[in-house]
């Protein structure tokens, strides 16, 4: 625990003036941003007795290390910053709102040449039109079935839409009228795009046009007594106010608004957030928060109006959104989203009317949500805190690992093998911390060894990061674990090897969906975990042990977790521990050491699945993807190609005279691929009949590589 005073700027220091300022851990890590009118007056804040501060944000100065500030022209700018700065840190300290989901949207794909109406979550795309979110896949898919009577919109995949082109026969959509079948002809693109344009804005709430036009044609029909069409055209305008009835009116003058409702107690708070367009309900989410700061009522609208807008643009900001609270000094918002928008934006609270009512409602629905996660909750923290306890007592340790690391080894009959780490803290899973590693230091099976090669490069790199920044120092010019000779023996590690890229384009021991490796972001292995869970038993766990003990680290408990037995096994040990089955200390251990079982086998899934798909043109330098399938597809087959002159290769488009060159002699030197043999009548095929040369064909036909492991192959 730090002292504030250690690192508090001296007087004069800070400026007078708007900024975003950064606290940072000792590990250099930020931990809290926050923007300021006045960064002088804030800071001095947070520098107070201790005994004046909110316990949260004790808790964070005591935690913090350093800060750090940016001075920037406008609040606006703070503004901008802050939001970029969370986003890009994701520090433990601030406000961050969390959901158990990823909204579904309904998307149209005006980007496409033949727009698609389709269910979309996750990150917008350019160029698609978006309405929603909704609560439930199901009712987007509800409202679409109704409306594809009177917009008979594409709704299909692509692969969907390339057959039917192929075979020139539609999907049943097709045959029932709820589709206008572009696949194959029967609507030209610019009257499918112009169907496409109706379809969004009747969803953007311009539904009485459609209604009166469609009305005008019903009748039309029946003076002309074509009373089938009249009937046809009855049914579409029952079809659409059907769909309207499922959402009802509540504000009047089609107003496009979203409203915010805070409900908040001493620990957490919950949001709920209505979409309103056309005077409609269009869609409703919410999120739950930790106070993690001390923060009020105002500043978790302002947070939530970030989260919210921070990536949008355009009319997906609401001419107005409605808050219980406005952010201090709400100018800067205000401005802040009017720049969004491209428009006036009105940020203001209801005071009465309808719209005051409607947010007593969104209220209402916060309070519920609040009270539905807190009894949630209470269950999932009591089980992960008991979980915990028990595996410091059963393991006698000074107190409950919350970082627990878990590493397995993976290995087809010893080929592409492979090891992961995975990491839970507090009980959760934190996936942006999952690492895989190549095994490099040997070939061959031999678990143990891999295991000491993993846990030894982990925890180097480790090192390496506390030495870069001077937390390991070096005393009387005593090698630290990282420049010292390593032991001599079989699992010796050699000397660390520069990252080879992985299978997946991922360099190996880097991280999975983590950020670069800069001054204050999640570096590759920079922190150290109370626990390390092997996947195995006693052997496993001394080799992990030696591994700590060779690299000078002794403050890092481990154990393993022996599969046939579900036994405990601690590296000093004769006998395991033997934890309760009915234990949550044992569940937990349990659901860690699957977890890392899951990733490795994934991983060395890949491995294999690329090595079986590698060919001769894949050793080409400089040869990438698109133009090894543009060889492919003007050749025909690698048989051909090879034996093609450097004037032939020449004509595939992207293909210059030494680029062939070096294709000629790469498959010259390559040794001939083995011929392709169907195993049920045993008959060896020509190449220039097969997808994949170097493959063989299964009883079904189906090819695969040759050499490959039959269903009775082992993987581990």
């Amino acid at each position: 625990m730090a002292d504030p005073s250690s690192y508090r700027p001296k007087p004069g220091q800070i400026p007078d003036s708007p900024g975003v300022y950064r606290f940072r851990d000792e590990h250099r890590r930020v931990i809290y941003v926050g923007k300021a009118k006045s960064l002088r007056q804030r800071l001095a804040n947070y520098f107070q007795d201790l005994a004046g501060l909110h316990p949260r944000t004790r808790t964070m100065v005591t935690t913090a290390a350093s800060v750090e500030w940016t001075v920037v022209s406008t609040e606006v700018e703070a503004l901008q910053l802050e939001y970029s700065w969370i986003k890009e840190y994701d520090p433990r300290f601030n406000v961050k709102y969390r959901d158990d989901k990823s909204y579904p949207y309904l998307a149209v794909t005006m980007n496409e040449e033949f727009p698609r109406v389709q269910v979309m979550r996750g990150h917008k795309k350019k160029g698609v039109r978006y309405f929603g979110p909704y609560g439930h896949a199901w009712a987007i898919r509800d409202t679409v079935d109704l409306l594809l009577r009177v917009f008979p919109v594409r709704t299909c995949s692509a692969g969907v839409f390339k057959n039917a082109t192929r075979t020139g026969r539609p999907c049943l959509l097709g045959y029932i009228g709820k589709c206008s079948a572009p696949c194959v002809g029967r609507i030209s693109p610019e009257d499918h795009r112009d169907l496409a344009e109706d379809f969004c804005d009747f969803m953007a709430g311009r539904t009485g046009t459609y209604l009166r036009r469609l009305e005008k044609q019903m009748t039309e029909a029946a003076e002309e007594m074509e009373y089938e069409r009249a009937a046809r055209l009855r049914d579409d305008i029952e079809a659409l106010k059907k769909a309207m009835e499922k959402n009802a009116v509540v504000l009047a003058d089609a107003t496009d608004a979203d409203l915010i409702a805070v409900a908040e107690d001493e620990l957490e708070a919950a949001l709920q957030i209505f979409h309103v367009r056309g005077g409609r309900v269009r869609g409703q989410r919410g999120w739950v928060t930790d106070k993690v700061e001390d923060v009020t009522t105002a500043a978790l609208v302002e947070h939530a109006l970030q989260q919210l807008y921070g990536e949008e643009s355009g009319d997906a900001v609401p001419k107005e959104v409605l808050v219980p609270a406005l952010p201090e000094p709400v100018e800067p918002v205000q401005e802040w989203l009017t720049g969004r928008r491209g428009s006036n934006v009105s940020l203001r609270i209801p005071q009465r009317g309808d719209k005051k009512a409607l947010m007593e409602t969104v209220q209402r629905n916060a309070q519920q949500a609040l009270a539905l996660h807190k009894t949630k909750r209470a269950s999932d923290l009591t089980t992960r805190s008991r979980a915990l306890e028990e595996i410091a007592d059963a393991l006698d340790l000074d107190s409950a690992p919350l970082r627990i690391e878990c590493y397995d080894i993976s290995h087809l009959q010893g080929d592409d093998v492979v090891a992961s780490m995975v990491v839970f803290e507090d009980g959760l899973v934190r996936k942006s911390e999952y690492r895989r590693f190549q095994i490099k230091g040997f070939a061959g099976q031999d678990d143990v060894r891999s295991m000491h090669e993993v846990i030894t490069r982990r925890f180097r790199r480790y090192l390496a990061e506390k030495e870069r920044t001077g937390e390991w120092p070096e005393e009387d010019g005593t090698a630290s674990p990282l420049t010292a000779p390593a032991t001599a023996g079989p699992a010796t590690m050699p000397a660390a090897a520069p990252p080879v890229a992985a299978p997946d384009g991922d360099a190996d021991d880097g991280q999975v969906n983590g950020f670069k490796d800069d001054d204050g972001r999640p570096r590759k292995f920079a922190y150290p975990p109370q626990l390390v869970v092997v996947d195995g038993g006693r052997p496993q766990v001394a080799a992990a042990k030696r591994a700590l003990d060779e690299l000078g680290i002794d403050d890092i408990a481990v154990c393993g977790l022996a599969k046939r037995l579900e036994e405990v096994w601690l590296p000093e040990d004769d006998d395991p521990v033997v934890l309760p089955r009915s234990s949550e200390g044992l569940y937990l251990l349990q659901r860690v050491r699957d977890e890392a079982h899951r990733f490795a086998i994934s991983y060395q899934r890949t491995k294999r699945a690329k090595r079986f798909r590698s060919g001769p043109l894949d050793d080409v330098p400089g040869l990438g993807e698109t133009r090894k399938q543009a060889l492919i597809k003007h050749f025909g087959s690698v048989k051909k190609l090879r034996s093609a002159t450097i004037e032939q290769i020449q004509e595939v488009p992207g293909i210059g005279r030494k680029t062939a060159e070096t294709i000629a002699v790469a498959l010259a030197q390559a040794a001939p691929a083995a011929p392709a043999v169907n195993t049920a009548t045993g008959e060896i095929m020509d190449d220039s009949e097969d997808e994949a040369p170097g493959t063989t064909a299964d009883a079904s036909g189906e090819p695969v590589a040759a050499g490959a492991p039959d269903d009775r192959g082992q993987e581990r």
